[in-house]
């Protein structure tokens, strides 16, 4: 598994990504390009095999002192295999903030989980967050500052 940062070169392989990932609230095209290319965006990737099959994207909000995990994803077929904490961790660990935070389906065990072992708490719920009305999970993790 590497860990690369992603460019807009990953654009074709970021919109299969998404759609896999997010069959119900994919990223529209324009996200996926501002996500590529806005400054200031953490954008990681995770290759294997030759081919993108993860990414995450972290959004620094330095006057709040937090930062948000805008996105993060794994392929179906590499899920549960250590691709989603690389993701997070290494993300994460180009966030200059004391705080970051993440939005998660209240349906999604499995991320939820993970994101638990990784140190995020519970902090609040967005009822109807989701296009389809299904609530989120906001998550977030402090680090010693």
């Amino acid at each position: 598994m590497l860990i690369l940062p992603a460019s807009i070169l990953d654009l074709n392989a970021l919109h299969r990504l998404e759609h896999a990932c997010f069959p119900k609230d994919a990223w529209p095209i324009f996200d996926l390009i501002a996500v590529l290319t806005f400054p200031d965006v953490v954008r990681l990737k995770a290759v294997e095999d030759g081919q993108m099959v993860g990414f995450v994207a972290g959004d620094e909000r330095p006057r709040e002192d937090i930062s948000w995990i805008a996105t993060i994803g794994v392929l179906p077929a590499y899920q549960r295999r250590g691709f989603g904490a690389a993701l997070l961790r290494a993300c994460e660990a180009q966030l200059k903030t004391s705080r970051i935070r993440l939005c998660v389906r209240l349906s999604n065990e499995a991320a939820i989980q993970m994101y638990v072992r990784e140190g995020y708490q519970k902090i609040d719920t967005w009822s109807r967050y989701y296009d389809d009305g299904e609530g989120a999970l906001v998550m977030q993790k402090t680090r010693p500052g």
